[in-house]
C-alpha cells in the first residue's frame, strides 16, 4: 500500500463523516468528487445519508494522492483511474503503481532497443 494512505477500519461502511476524517479533505470535495467520478457510488439510507464502502474509500484515497500529491486534473485523473482498472484482483493503489512501473519499464526497452 502507497505509505501515504492511512489504514482504513476493517468496517462494511463508512457515513461521509468517517470518509472525511479518514481521507483528510471536507465533506464537500468528496459530494463534488462523486459528480466527477462514477465509479464513486455511495449507497443511500433511506434518509438519504450516504454509506461508503471499503473499496470506495480506497478510490477516494486514490483520486486525492492523483489530484493533490500527482497535480492531476480531474479529466486526467479519471483518465488515469480508466486505464489502470481493468485487473480487478490487485487494490487500485497497487495497480497504479504497477501501471508506473510498467510504462518505465516500456520506456527502458524502447532506449535499449535503439
Amino acid at each position: 500500500m502507497h505509505p501515504d494512505i492511512p489504514d482504513i477500519p476493517d468496517k462494511l461502511y463508512f457515513r461521509i463523516g468517517e470518509v472525511s476524517r479518514i481521507a483528510q479533505v471536507p465533506s464537500s470535495v468528496l459530494r463534488f468528487w462523486e459528480s466527477q467520478f462514477s465509479r464513486i457510488r455511495p449507497k443511500r439510507t433511506e434518509a438519504g445519508q450516504r454509506l461508503y464502502r471499503k473499496n470506495d474509500v480506497t478510490l477516494i484515497l486514490t483520486i486525492k494522492h492523483l489530484l493533490y500529491d500527482r497535480q492531476f486534473t480531474i479529466k486526467g485523473a479519471r483518465q488515469y483511474l480508466q486505464s489502470t482498472t481493468t485487473d480487478t484482483s490487485v487494490p487500485l493503489s497497487e495497480k497504479a503503481l504497477l501501471q508506473e512501473i510498467y510504462n518505465g519499464l516500456k520506456t527502458i526497452r524502447g532506449l535499449l532497443d535503439k
